[in-house]
């Protein structure tokens, strides 16, 4: 299987934000952004595996400004960390007043997908080159998110009866 490099398969989508998106007071509901951040992570994930992807897990997902009607929403994904039969896509959010030029990072998330194969079972994924300190930066975190979630699922299941 051959190695594949983050860039082949970062993915940046842009959305103009209209009243549907959003609420009475003009803000743009956290599920709209939630949406778009899968959809987004999800195309990463697919480039990556070359094939169907599913969302296993969000592991993190953090507003840090609102967005309004008006605004260009970017969303940009690319692959923090692979393993075996699954990944983790990270996510950024921006929010352009297109008018203004103001840009605000909106959220931040973090997604696991499992690759399938034809017959929707886990297949294999191609190993992943991190060229650059940032990418290894991300990939040396989500390492560790992968480690914490593993240990809080053996935690959770040493708590059933």
């Amino acid at each position: 299987m051959e190695q594949k490099r983050v860039k082949d398969s970062s993915v940046t989508i842009v959305h103009q934000m209209t009243q549907q998106d959003a609420n009475l007071a003009g803000n743009v509901h956290g599920g709209v952004i939630m949406k778009f951040i899968d959809n987004t992570a999800g195309i990463a994930a697919a480039r990556h595996s070359q094939g169907n992807v599913v969302t296993a897990s969000i592991d993190r997902l953090d507003f840090h400004s609102p967005v309004f009607v008006g605004d260009l929403l970017r969303i940009t994904a690319s692959i923090n960390y692979v393993g075996t039969t699954s990944m983790e896509v990270g996510v950024r959010v921006e929010a352009e007043n297109f008018i203004t030029g103001e840009i605000r990072h909106t959220a931040s998330a973090y997604l696991t997908f499992v690759a399938l194969d034809n017959t929707f079972k886990p297949k294999n994924l191609p190993p992943i080159i991190f060229e650059t300190d940032d990418e290894k930066r991300r990939n040396c975190e989500a390492a560790e998110r992968r480690r914490l979630r593993l240990e809080q699922k053996t935690i959770e299941k040493a708590c059933k009866p």
